[in-house]
């Protein structure tokens, strides 16, 4: 099970921390990745990371802004978000890859394992 925190109501310019933690299975040895849905729109890939937290791959739109890390013994997933913007606005989801030890990817389908989600709200 993964579940999600850290999300809330933040005006443009602000920073957030999610967090995503892990139980009843160890996902130190999944990629593991942060997804986001506005109302109406597909879901869309933010960030991911390595199963060793060595390789991070960011979406255009979050490069430079989002920092993706892991912490294995804390089975949980972080991701800093600064300089938010109103675009930024929506569901956060983060998820597991299927197969262990596998890569860093975007593609949704990819992902097995999902957590419930956190909203994020920027506000102009």
């Amino acid at each position: 099970q993964l579940v999600e925190s850290g999300g809330g109501l933040v005006q443009a310019g602000g920073s957030l921390r999610l967090s995503c933690a892990a139980s009843g299975r160890s996902m130190s040895t999944y990629a593991m990745g942060w997804f986001r849905q506005a109302p109406g729109q597909a879901r869309e890939f933010v960030a991911g990371i390595s199963w060793s937290g060595s390789a991070t791959s960011y979406g255009d739109s979050v490069k430079g802004r989002f920092t993706l890390s892991r912490d294995n013994v804390k089975n949980t997933l972080y991701l800093q978000m600064n300089s938010l913007k109103p675009e930024d606005t929506a569901v956060y989801y983060c998820a597991a890859k299927a197969t262990p030890l596998d890569s860093v990817s975007r593609y949704v389908s990819l992902y097995k394992f999902w957590g419930q989600g956190t909203q994020v709200t920027v506000s102009s």
